[in-house]
């Protein structure tokens, strides 16, 4: 493959009009089919690639916001990362056994002049399947510096559902 495959179109043996088709294919629909599948690649790209989510996958191949989970004994705690909001744009749900993330992060300056952006402004929302029962009374969420750290508390029922293995050699 050379690179003048990568290219989407060609030059026209010393003319400088580009053509909608490469040269070896000499089929204007055969291209056109190409780079309709190469556009939904690059929209579908991040479907799929983790748990429910919005966000700027095209570009960090995973779900936004970043969330780190820990498990002990008594809690379960999420940490997630949310750089550049504050506390009253996120909002966090809990509901049958689900930690549900979500918000808005907007733009704060409409820069008519800007040609390229990697920023990612709209709406966000990360679900986060628990697995086990948590004293729901009792849930605390703290924001602190873009980062927002959920502690969900184990039932009394939910600890003591634990079961060592033991290993065999």
């Amino acid at each position: 493959m050379s690179v003048r495959d990568l290219i989407p179109w060609g030059r026209n043996n010393g003319n400088q009009v580009p053509s909608l088709f490469r040269d070896d294919d000499g089929d204007p629909f055969l291209s056109l089919h190409r780079e309709v599948n190469r556009l939904f690649d690059d929209v579908f790209r991040g479907f799929g690639s983790g748990l429910a989510h919005r966000g700027n996958s095209a570009t960090s191949g995973g779900a936004w916001p970043s969330v780190e989970i820990s498990d002990t004994d008594r809690e379960i705690k999420v940490t997630a990362e949310v750089p550049g909001l504050e506390e009253k744009d996120i909002e966090v749900l809990l509901h049958d056994g689900v930690l549900t993330l979500r918000g808005e992060k907007r733009s704060e300056s409409e820069d008519k002049d800007r040609q390229f952006s990697e920023r990612y402004y709209g709406r966000f929302e990360r679900r986060i399947p628990l697995g086990v029962e948590v004293k729901e009374d009792h849930v605390e969420a703290t924001f602190r510096n873009g980062v927002l750290t959920v502690s969900l508390p184990k039932t009394e029922k939910a600890q003591s559902q634990v079961k060592r293995i033991a290993i065999k050699s």
